[in-house]
């Protein structure tokens, strides 16, 4: 049996899934935590990927691994491969102003023209503003910027402090294509919005910032490096016996990217995941141009790209109500079914913390349309996740928006286990509703990526669908969602 390693490097934890190369069966997983705040020191991430490649058995028996990874974070080294200072995760919104700042600069319509999205101050070349306008000493030692899955992949090819080749730094269309300095289209970085971010006078003597190298899917980024200067931080019980040529390392992606792999999406296909937040993201042959920065026209990590929407409040929605309620999730379900599509005219904005999309930061959560016959806990449930739902459906109709074709729905994330909601998505979407059984998406994406730099070949892996609620759409939720608002 030939197996392939797949990582998950998320901002909670990271995953490791070991498949069978043949079938994609998973025969073993491991798990380690990564600590909480918006801003890590990223040697907690090595820790923990050496950790849970520990827990998933090691890789002594592995042909091939590769890492997805959370987007967008900010990894600043200087020029003898020293992280300057702890990297900026996407949910630190500290460069909201740089964002602003430079999309006045710049312009919006410059800016999807040239990189597929508007910044937001989740993105890279906002954070590099902040760099550059809040701790100048630490932008004027910037030699390279990597993300995080770039960053782990280098180390785990045997580079660091100890081996700082910065030309060895590799990333992928989907991860780049986060950055704010990348267009996907023309696989081509932006020199000039990376320094204008940073002050860098292009006149002046500085030497060029390195961005890592490109690599397309199903490259191979190199092999993991068994070398002097990694031993000591990468115990041998992990791999015993192994040389430098014996593991292949695959490129790499994004975590939504990598969650698209996983889910073998294609063309016609979008994803609704669930998770503290929602995003809906769809494969598509086209790149999205959005000026109104609402849709993120990133990549995928197949050679197509991936348009994205963010919502801010998804399941912290239903956590909300089954406090009110004094109920647990399988209750607060079961309630939901008990009223009739509309909650009888009960409508939930559920803008707790504000919303991305559409772009209400400062809104707080409503409910209105209550009458005393309507006011009901039955109501109420089924309004929570019919409000939920109908924030993720305005992010599909801004997908669709550009120009996304929509032929089947995945729901994916915690809370689409939950029977009432996908029962209820069917009534809130009108496209065909799958929901593939639970796992870790992103982790078999990559697994994916390792199985494809190895045979040079995608494998086409099955995913199982736990259910398929029979289409059921009913207008009238979204219509008085839109009325109440």
């Amino acid at each position: 049996m030939t197996l392939v390693a797949g990582v998950d490097s998320s901002t909670q934890s990271c995953k490791v899934v070991v498949r069978d190369l043949e079938s994609g069966t998973v025969v073993r997983t491991g798990r380690s935590t990564h600590p909480e705040g918006t801003e890590v020191d990223p040697a907690l991430w090595w820790d923990a990927l050496l950790a849970a490649i520990k827990d998933a058995g090691g890789l002594a028996d592995v042909a091939a691994i590769s890492i997805g990874g959370q987007q967008h974070g900010m990894v600043v080294l200087d020029a003898a491969g020293e992280v300057i200072r702890p990297a900026l995760l996407w949910n630190d919104t500290r460069s909201a102003q740089a964002a602003l700042d430079l999309i006045a600069e710049v312009g919006a319509a410059d800016f999807a023209a040239r990189t597929g999205s508007v910044p937001v101050a989740s993105f890279t070349l906002t954070k590099l503003r902040w760099l550059a306008d809040a701790e100048p000493e630490n932008a004027a030692r910037v030699a390279a910027v990597a993300l995080p899955h770039d960053w782990l992949t280098w180390r785990l090819r045997g580079f660091g402090p100890q081996n700082p080749d910065l030309a060895e730094l590799t990333t992928d269309r989907s991860d780049a294509s986060g950055t704010s300095y990348f267009n996907s289209v023309t696989g081509e970085y932006d020199y000039d919005l990376l320094n204008r971010a940073l002050r860098i006078d292009a006149a002046g003597d500085r030497a060029p910032v390195i961005l890592p190298r490109v690599l397309g899917p199903g490259d191979v980024a190199g092999h993991v490096g068994f070398s002097t200067e990694l031993s000591a931080e990468f115990p041998p019980e992990l791999s015993p016996e192994l040389s430098a040529e014996q593991i292949v390392v695959g490129v790499g992606a994004g975590d939504n990217a990598g969650a698209a792999l996983g889910l073998g999406a294609v063309a016609g296909d979008v994803v609704v995941s669930i998770g503290t937040s929602g995003t809906v993201f769809a494969v598509t042959e086209t790149p999205a141009r959005d000026v109104s920065g609402a849709v993120a026209g990133f990549a995928d990590a197949s050679g197509a790209y991936l348009p994205l929407v963010a919502t801010l409040n998804a399941a912290r929605v239903l956590d909300a109500m089954t406090r009110v309620l004094g109920v647990d999730h399988t209750e607060l379900g079961a309630l939901a079914l008990e009223a009739e599509p509309g909650a009888d005219g009960a409508v939930l904005h559920p803008y707790f913390e504000g919303e991305r999309t559409p772009n209400l930061p400062d809104a707080t959560a409503t409910l209105s349309g209550l009458t005393l016959a309507s006011t009901t806990r039955a109501n109420l449930a089924r309004a929570a996740i019919e409000g939920m739902l109908c924030g993720l459906a305005a992010g599909l109709d801004a997908v669709v928006s550009q120009g996304v074709v929509a032929t089947r729905l995945l729901l994916v994330g915690g809370a689409a286990q939950n029977p009432a909601v996908s029962t209820i998505a069917a009534q809130v979407f009108d496209v065909p509703v799958e929901v593939p059984e639970p796992a870790e998406y992103v982790a078999l994406g990559a697994a994916v990526q390792a199985a494809w730099s190895l045979t040079g070949t995608r494998p086409q892996w099955t995913v199982e669908v736990t259910a398929r609620p029979a289409p059921d759409f009913r207008p009238v939720i979204r219509e008085q969602y839109a009325r109440a608002i």
